[in-house]
């Protein structure tokens, strides 16, 4: 039986549980931690991703003992850990295109099943697939749907910094309405990512009824290693979408990673829950509601919205977006979460 860890908020971004049992300690706190992204790679200072991989891949290490594969799509995260002829990868890695991690992650999948059967082996390795919201929710959409509609047997992990980072910070079917890109200026009459468009992709993934699906961010790294590790018991297509801020294409300070993900969460505007054949079973809940505003003015691609020309009815849309996430996972209260239905997922990208 797990034992209840009840965290206290110091005001730090420190992730250390020292004084916990060393049982009860996560994964990254060991000295014996598999380090499979290892370090010298060339993410930026403060890069959400790289924290993010990091802890995503060696809680699956552990949870199959090292006995993974991962395929990872072009983008931010291929790029900085592996410039030729080097690479910060520990582990069987493969470099997919843009678009097709899913398909190749599924092809893996296969084949490292047959090749375990003609070995007369119990356990065949398991699969990764992962790759950034571009390559995931845009690129490499329709081969991601298809791994999920074939069950295969494979986890699918969205890295996502809403938008193209890697490319030049362009909008991506991630990016939230009114966030300034390079092919969303501040131009016009709703300056910004335009209302109405995008894709919610884990209530997508929910759709196609899999085995499980995540959400997570790198403000709750003992909460991420813990679902990857859920994730690795299921057999079938699995899902978790990780929110890591990037400071480059939100305009962050380097040293705010963690604090600018927290912050997306307890306002409501990143909603963090888990979901099991179609089903949410368990949310995050927010300690105490933050207002929009507050994570808006931590980001220079919002500071047409906190300055003084500022469009207060942008801001209240977006807070009405919070507070309608906040209502339909139950992220506030001892209550159990609303199952999310398919106009919803509109209505969180769309005019309120």
């Amino acid at each position: 039986m797990l034992e209840k860890i009840k965290f206290y908020q110091t005001g730090s971004n420190t992730v250390g549980n020292r004084l916990l049992n060393p049982a009860m300690r996560t994964i990254q706190a060991s000295v014996d931690r598999p380090n499979g992204l290892t370090s010298g790679h060339r993410a930026c200072q403060g890069c959400g991703e790289a924290l993010g991989a990091r802890y995503a891949l060696d809680a699956a290490m552990k949870a199959t003992n090292g006995q993974i594969m991962v395929v990872t799509a072009t983008g931010c995260l291929e790029v900085f850990s592996t410039p030729y002829p080097e690479s910060a990868w520990k582990m069987p890695w493969v470099h997919s295109l843009f678009g097709n991690a899913a398909a190749v992650g599924s092809g893996l999948a296969a084949a490292a099943q047959v090749l375990a059967k003609r070995k007369g082996e119990a356990n065949a390795p398991r699969i990764i697939a992962q790759g950034g919201d571009g390559g995931t929710t845009d690129i490499g959409f329709g081969a991601l749907s298809g791994m999920f509609e074939r069950n295969d047997d494979v986890l699918y992990i969205c890295y996502d910094n809403e938008g193209y980072m890697n490319t030049g910070v362009q909008r991506s079917s991630a990016t939230p309405p009114a966030a300034r890109t390079a092919t969303t200026q501040l131009v016009g009459e709703h300056p910004g990512a335009d209302w109405g468009r995008g894709k919610d992709l884990p209530l997508i993934a929910m759709a196609h009824g899999i085995p499980y699906v995540a959400t997570a961010t790198v403000a709750d790294l003992r909460d991420l290693e813990n679902k990857v590790t859920k994730a690795m018991q299921f057999h079938g297509a699995r899902y978790i979408q990780v929110l890591v801020p990037c400071p480059l294409g939100w305009g962050h300070a380097s040293n705010t990673t963690v604090t600018v993900a927290r912050m997306a969460m307890e306002t409501g505007f990143f909603p963090v829950y888990e979901a099991e054949y179609g089903k949410v079973t368990s949310v995050r809940k927010i300690r105490q509601q933050q207002p929009i505003i507050n994570y808006l003015k931590m980001q220079r691609r919002y500071a047409h919205l906190t300055g003084k020309k500022a469009d207060p009815n942008v801001v209240a849309r977006l807070q009405a977006l919070c507070d309608t996430n906040i209502k339909n996972f139950g992220l506030l209260g001892d209550d159990e979460p609303n199952e999310p239905v398919a106009i919803q997922a509109y209505e969180r990208s769309s005019a309120v």
